[in-house]
């Protein structure tokens, strides 16, 4: 089992015991330094005193299992505004809200699209622009993250 999911698996109910969601885990270098990096998030948004409860809540566990054996800094981070909906559940909780969808081939003649999210279901997206919706299946795109639309 790699890193990342034994944390996930340590820290998930943990993280859900404090009414938060964990998002994704990532272990990566950067510099000379290894990063175990949390993110998380609720309904309304996570603020600083969220990630440090979860930091304290956390940590010890990690401590006691000891899923890496190496030096590495333990972070926890919003995954912030504009970020990639990867689970059901991303999907789910911000249906109605805009999105930008990126695929790997034109469809239409347009790699991008922007509008509001009706859902996902079986494996197909769809989004509403205008007045027109617009159905992707998973193999199509690239990437759908929330978008801000000033």
């Amino acid at each position: 089992m790699c890193v990342v999911q034994k944390v996930s698996d340590i820290a998930r109910p943990i993280v859900e015991g404090l009414g938060i969601e964990l998002i994704d885990a990532e272990y990566v270098k950067e510099g000379s330094k290894w990063i175990l990096r949390l993110y998380i998030d609720k309904k309304g948004g996570v603020g600083l005193d969220d990630c440090e409860a979860v930091s304290r809540a956390v940590e010890p566990a990690l401590d006691a299992e000891d899923p890496i054996r190496e030096p590495y800094v333990f972070e926890v981070s919003s995954p912030g505004l504009e970020r990639p909906l990867k689970t059901d559940r991303d999907f789910a909780r911000y249906e109605g809200e805009a999105v930008e969808v990126g695929l790997y081939a034109p469809k239409d003649g347009v790699k991008q699209f922007t509008g509001t999210l009706k859902g996902k279901q079986d494996g197909v997206i769809t989004i509403l622009c205008g007045e027109e919706e617009i159905h992707f299946t998973e193999k199509e795109v690239a990437v759908v993250k929330r978008t801000i639309i000033w």
